[in-house]
Formats: structure tokens, sequence, C-alpha cells
């Protein structure tokens, strides 16, 4: 699961915790930009952080464009780093607003989580959370792992969901990266009886594997542009084999207001997957620039 970071240099994490104090981040680079409004009486401070992903950034810059429209005095630190490095940033009060998945987040807290729908996930999120932190709305857009196939196939075999695979995966190839088959096959088998002809490990090529005909399914994620771009379709998930990923506002208590608290959630109720899926195509394939796609999609939604 890609939102799962890896570990970090311990030397990087003492950097990181020390910037979190106060001035500026050492590894945000040229990545790193401040947004500033005068701000209005009660509409609070804000300094808004990012993962170092483009997705990350697109939402951090949505986050941090519509506090400043309601008078919110915002910092922007894009594109920092790793969840090792950004969540001490947070905790320490170095950042007060970050864009988080919360499957992926609970993940890191709690190794050995169990929870998988979006409700399941933020009740454990509760539980261990430490007391500087809280979690705002989850959004219905979800950045998550999912068995897609070719609109073609969709059709053919008349496929909404995982579970209608049982009754021609046995004729299909499925790919995806090269521990899939070791992760998912039984629980593939166990909770929804699949049993596929052969797995291939096609790795980030897997959606153009789909297309190719290569394999029949694979392992894409749900804001993959290539989705809309060749009209795939990613089948439902009904029995949760992949927990929730709901992009989901995580807030340090020390920093959070009603203007904070009221602006984010009513960008959480607009935010889709496949709005989220859209914008990330205008940033992989038509190289627009984040902070003007997030622009653009809250001036859509009456945001901005």
């Amino acid at each position: 699961m890609r939102r799962v970071f890896g570990s970090v240099a311990v030397f990087l994490t003492a950097m990181l915790a020390v910037s979190a104090c106060g001035g500026e981040d050492p590894l945000a680079g040229g990545g790193t930009t401040t947004a500033t409004a005068s701000g209005s009486p009660g509409g609070g401070k804000a300094i808004v952080g990012s993962f170092n992903f483009p997705e990350s950034v697109l939402l951090g810059s949505i986050y941090a464009q519509a506090l400043t429209a309601k008078g919110v005095k915002v910092e922007e630190k894009a594109n920092i780093g790793s969840r090792e490095v950004v969540y001490n940033q947070i905790k320490g009060g170095g950042l007060t607003v970050l864009p988080e998945y919360n499957g992926a987040l609970l993940a890191y807290l709690d190794p050995k989580a169990t929870a998988a729908t979006t409700e399941e996930v933020n009740s454990a999120l509760a539980t261990k959370l430490p007391p500087e932190l809280t979690l705002l709305e989850s959004s219905p857009a979800e950045d998550k792992d999912s068995l897609t196939v070719t609109k073609e196939t969709a059709q053919k075999h008349s496929l909404t969901s995982i579970e209608d695979l049982a009754k021609v995966a046995k004729d299909m190839a499925v790919g995806g990266p090269p521990e899939f088959k070791e992760r998912r096959q039984k629980q593939f088998k166990d909770v929804y009886g699949l049993e596929f002809k052969e797995w291939k490990p096609t790795g980030a090529a897997t959606a153009d594997a789909i297309k190719e005909g290569t394999v029949q399914a694979g392992n894409v994620f749900t804001t993959d542009p290539k989705i809309i771009i060749n009209q795939m379709v990613a089948l439902e998930d009904p029995k949760n084999v992949f927990g929730a990923q709901n992009v989901t506002p995580l807030v340090n208590k020390s920093a959070q207001s009603d203007t904070i608290t009221s602006t984010l959630n009513a960008v959480s109720a607009k935010l889709t997957t496949e709005g989220l899926t859209q914008m990330m195509q205008k940033i992989s394939v038509n190289k627009d620039e984040e902070a003007v796609v997030a622009a653009e999609w809250l001036k859509q939604n009456g945001l901005l």
C-alpha cells in the first residue's frame, strides 16, 4: 500500500523535529511555499503541510486556499517528506493542518489494526491519536487499492464488483506489484472465492498491462488518471478487502477554530474520488500546477 510510507534515516527525523519547533523546514527546499492572508477576527492561523507526492501537495493547496478565503492566516509547507517526518511535525505543532489518508494513518499508528470501513477506521483512530491531534470529517474521496478491468471486460462479463469476478477469474491473468500475489491470493479466495489463472508482477505498468490485454484485471489505485484516460472500471469492493483510505483533515488542536473546522469539513463534503482523479489527470497528464488545479476545483464547488 503506497500511502504507508517507508522508514527514513534517524538523522532526518531529528532535523525535522527541530524544524517543527520553529523556522523553515530544512527538507522542504523549493517545494515549500508560503501563502498568507490578513485574516479576519476569529479566523485563526494555520500551517498547512503535505507529503512528498503530487496528490498530497494538491490537497494541501486546496486546504490552504479554502482557509485563506475564509480569513484564516495561512502558511503552506508543501512537499515535506514521508509520514514518519510529517507526522512528527503536526504532532509537535510545526504543522497544524494536514490532508491525511485515514487507513494509512491507522496502519502507521497501529500496524496490527484490522478496521476496514471508513467508520471502523475513524473509530479506531480516535483511540490511537495522541491528545494533541484530532480528525475532522472524512471525505468520500479515496486513493486506495482496487481491482480494475477494461470497460469492455466489465461489459462482457457484467462486472461491477470484485465479487462478480468469481465466475470468470479462472480464465484471467491478474497483475499488480511483485508482492501482490503473496499479500492477496489467499484473501481473495477466502473472501470472494477468486482463483485467478495467473498472477503477473506488472508493477507500475499495471494499468498499461490491463489496456494492452497482458492481464485482464489488475491492482490500480483509484485516483490513477489512467482509469479515466483509458475508460477503465475500478470494481467495487463490498467486503472491504482493501481497507478505507478516505482523504481526511488531521488537525493539531492548538490551532483548531470554528472557521478552520467548518471550512475543511465543507471541502471534505465536496471532494470525491472521481473529482480527485480528474484533478490528478490535469497534473500528471496536462502538467498543470497543483495550486492552479486546486483553485479551479474550489471555484467550481463554490468554496473560493
